[in-house]
């Protein structure tokens, strides 16, 4: 069996633009992957055409030897566009290879663990602008079935936050807590904006209302101050959907830089290297919650790593966009806050190129930083 092409779509999705791609051979099985990325939309499709080299020509059941000629061969590493191209054709690998086996793709990674996988919810206060919004959203959110809840309240803040900001946020963080009640698990998105002091400042604040976590909070770019924050934060860290590949993993993991790592399987090169981080991780007793803000494709691939992994402790679901069971086939229930793993050969999932081509990509200037928003 040879791979002998394969077509990437670009589809408006709120936000961001999901990417898809459908992997053809010449027995005519072919593989659906994903590779969204915010706001990276053309840099990520002309990838795809970068990779062609690399993959044509290749047998799709070589999973590991495919991710390896096409990571070593592009030279920069970490590069999330690439990377996330990478991942999207390994995944449609898998899922020839699941199809050809008559297996779903969890048998590929070492079986199924968990038959289960706990679920918390984000973009359900995206128009929010005051701890009452909040509160009211939140509400909503849990008599929906949400049982964790996830979300950035701090607006334009940067480096620094003034007195009304951090006012603001606390009194957003108990209100959101009195309306959901203490069973409700609470995640504090920052989104890497802040330095440590303020991190640290923001964290002592919040700490009396029980948050699950603090993600991402204080700059990414230096793995250290993460570990530093971990070591003094009253409350747990959680952090990695901006490292790119196992080994941007290696530090933050060997140092016990957090409590819960996030790797984004999209960004992260693919379901082996989430598979490899998440046994790394297990080695240091740190908890793997995959970053997962992407489409159904991408969500359908993290779920059958998560299923094989022991250190899972929950999954990121998006609120996106009405048509996502349109353009694709997904059939996910969220009951009492978990997700069934599904059991079709492959990833069990598809997309249909007719249906995509109603919605056909958008310039999306990146929405972060901005008041009201998340």
């Amino acid at each position: 069996m040879k791979i002998v092409d394969y077509k990437a779509y670009a589809v408006h999705a709120g936000y961001r633009n999901y990417i898809f791609v459908k992997v053809f051979t010449d027995e005519g099985i072919y593989g659906v992957g994903e590779a969204t990325i915010e706001w990276k939309t053309n840099a990520t499709m002309g990838a795809f055409e970068d990779l062609r080299p690399y993959v044509i020509g290749a047998d799709p059941r070589r999973i590991e030897y495919i991710f390896f000629e096409c990571f070593r061969q592009t030279y920069w590493h970490t590069d999330p566009c690439t990377l996330s191209a990478i991942a999207a054709i390994e995944m449609a690998c898998v899922d020839i290879t699941g199809k050809c086996y008559n297996v779903p793709a969890y048998q590929l990674f070492g079986g199924k663990l968990n038959d289960k996988l706990r679920v918390y919810m984000n973009g359900w206060a995206r128009d929010s602008k005051n701890p009452e919004d909040f509160a009211k959203c939140a509400k909503i959110a849990v008599d929906g079935g949400a049982k964790a809840l996830k979300w950035d309240m701090f607006g334009t803040s940067w480096t620094t936050i003034t007195n009304e900001a951090m006012d603001r946020a606390v009194k957003t963080v108990g209100a959101v807590r009195e309306a959901v009640g203490p069973d409700v698990e609470l995640l504090i998105e920052v989104h890497g904006r802040f330095n440590l002091h303020t991190a640290l400042l923001i964290a002592k604040e919040i700490a009396p209302f029980k948050p699950k976590f603090m993600e991402e909070p204080v700059f990414t770019d230096v793995v250290q101050d993460t570990i530093e924050f971990h070591k003094y934060s009253p409350v747990p860290t959680a952090t990695g959907e901006r490292l790119f590949g196992k080994t941007m993993f290696r530090e933050l993991i060997a140092n016990y830089g957090a409590d819960y790592i996030q790797p984004d399987l999209l960004h992260c090169g693919g379901m082996n290297e989430l598979k490899k981080i998440g046994v790394m991780a297990e080695t240091y007793g740190i908890q793997v919650a995959p970053h997962n803000p992407n489409g159904p494709i991408g969500t359908a691939a993290t779920m059958h790593v998560c299923a094989t992994l022991p250190n899972f402790e929950f999954l990121e679901m998006m609120n996106d966009v009405p048509y996502r069971t349109e353009v694709t086939n997904e059939n996910l229930e969220i009951e009492n806050g978990y997700l069934t793993v599904p059991d079709k050969p492959g990833l069990g999932i598809d997309f249909d190129p007719e249906e995509c081509a109603k919605y056909p990509a958008k310039e999306t200037p990146q929405i972060l930083f901005k008041e009201g928003y998340f």
